[in-house]
């Protein structure tokens, strides 16, 4: 699951990544809030971790922005401010829960995914692109109704690109959302993750722009392409080793 930290202390941020990563999520962190409105743009995220003392725009001015343009992303906020007025006016503004600091890293765990559990009650329908459908809160991908066995890596990559179908991923941007920022990687990791899921899906899903970066193919994904993993002769359903 992913989540958008926004947070403009370092020592906060850094421990949250860290405990968030330990969680099984995936934080990007931010430690502006003018640069909400871009992230959101080019990337899809799960829940949205906000500090209101956000520096060039407060984080009650991003939550404002984000609920008025009828964006329902879940938004927690994560504040030292305890006022009783402060948390029902960060509630009324449309944030799903409002937890004070300091605050146990369990705990917060707990109430991310206790959010995404509402949220997924309330009918909010997984990722699909064509017959490729992508449940962020299981990790569970399938095509055409039939399972794909994917490592943690590849379902987030392959998330990645079918949150933007079209859309060009330069290598360095792949990286961020598999890694978070400022993480050590080999440097062909992200072309090993890829070849990867070509050889489950086919080379036709993923394109290479070269000097560019890598996209999915809208064509590849439509309803009625078959993924070469699932050619035989039997037309069994695809089980993919991780």
């Amino acid at each position: 699951m992913r989540l958008l930290l926004v947070e403009d202390d370092i020592m906060i941020g850094e421990a949250l990544c860290q405990g968030l990563r330990m969680a099984g999520f995936e934080p990007l962190w931010l430690r502006d809030g003018a640069a909400v409105e871009q992230a959101l743009e080019t990337r899809d995220f799960d829940a949205i971790l906000l500090d209101l003392g956000l520096p060039n725009k407060a984080g009650l001015e991003v939550l404002e922005s984000i609920r008025c343009n009828g964006n329902r992303l879940p938004v927690i906020i994560l504040t030292a401010r305890d006022k009783v007025c402060d948390r029902i006016k960060g509630l009324n503004m449309g944030a799903d829960d409002y937890i004070l600091k300091p605050f146990d890293l369990d705990e917060l765990a707990a109430r991310v995914r206790a959010v995404l559990r509402r949220q997924s009650d309330d009918g909010t329908p997984c990722l699909q692109v064509g017959g490729l459908s992508l449940n962020s809160a299981t990790h569970e991908a399938t095509w055409e109704g039939r399972r794909l066995m994917l490592s943690r890596s590849e379902f987030l990559l392959l998330e990645t690109f079918a949150s933007r179908p079209g859309l060009v991923f330069s290598r360095a941007q792949l990286e961020q959302d598999l890694y978070g920022v400022g993480q050590s990687i080999e440097s062909n990791t992200v072309e090993v993750h890829i070849h990867n899921l070509r050889k489950k899906l086919g080379p036709e899903f993923i394109k290479n722009i070269r000097g560019v970066g890598y996209m999915l193919s809208r064509r590849a994904c439509s309803p009625g392409a078959v993924p070469a993993a699932r050619v035989s002769a039997s037309h069994r359903p695809v089980h993919v080793a991780a």
